[in-house]
């Protein structure tokens, strides 16, 4: 089957996307050949983005997250607009995404869990004042309330823990769908990528740029960019 001919038949789908969902929108990734790793830092990204890395050297931390983190300019791309449309016309329940930069609502889609947070919110450590991710950019060296605490970005740092309640809802959500559309993820990145274990459902489709663990398991699976194949189908 298509993915047109499985989209026609599904009643409830959702869609558990990764890095490559937000790449067509300039965001860059972690592991690709262009993307995050392969860039040269004082310390590597997954040591900067860490929960210890924050605490010890705050300040370093803000400086790799102000200039490769925010992303504030980038628009929603045709997998960001063509999944709002599937909410909108009932056919998609969930958007379940490991990235953290709010381009699924900014795009119209309501129903998103953010397993990984959002740069988009940030906190006070000490009273819990929000702060906009302009805020953050906006200010320098460390981010300090106006109460004198430390602001911490909303976003699951390495070496933390994703939140339970987004966790649950994302489990629910793929639990009671006869579609899971995996995009965009190589499906490496755990726990998140554990959760696909719990489907059920009728089909499994994988869109990845690249070969992931999961191919041939799945029922229908595409080498392409994921704004391209969702863009294609009629809803």
């Amino acid at each position: 089957m298509t993915l047109q001919e499985i989209t026609d038949v599904s009643e409830k789908i959702v869609f558990f996307g990764g890095a490559g969902v937000s790449t067509e929108s300039g965001i860059p990734d972690f592991r690709s050949v262009d993307g995050l790793y392969n860039q040269k830092y004082d310390y590597p990204p997954e040591e900067i983005l860490s929960h210890t890395f924050f605490r010890r050297k705050t300040a370093e931390f803000y400086r790799f997250y102000r200039d490769k983190m925010l992303c504030l300019d980038a628009k929603p791309n045709k997998a960001h607009l063509k999944l709002a449309e599937m909410e909108r016309k009932g056919k998609l329940s969930a958007v379940i995404t490991q990235n953290i930069d709010g381009l699924h609502q900014a795009a119209g889609s309501k129903r998103v869990l953010e397993l990984h947070g959002s740069v988009l919110r940030n906190y006070c450590e000490d009273c819990g004042k929000f702060y906009t991710a302009a805020d953050i950019l906006a200010s320098e060296g460390v981010p300090v309330c106006s109460c004198g605490g430390i602001v911490k970005p909303d976003v699951v740092l390495y070496e933390e823990g994703l939140d339970d309640k987004t966790v649950t809802e994302a489990v629910r959500e793929i639990q009671s769908c006869d579609t899971l559309i995996i995009a965009g993820t190589s499906l490496t990145v755990y726990p998140a990528a554990g959760m696909v274990r719990y489907f059920r459902g009728k089909y499994l489709v994988l869109i990845n740029r690249d070969e992931t663990p999961m191919d041939g398991s799945a029922d229908l699976v595409i080498h392409d960019k994921v704004g391209e194949v969702l863009d294609s189908l009629v809803i």
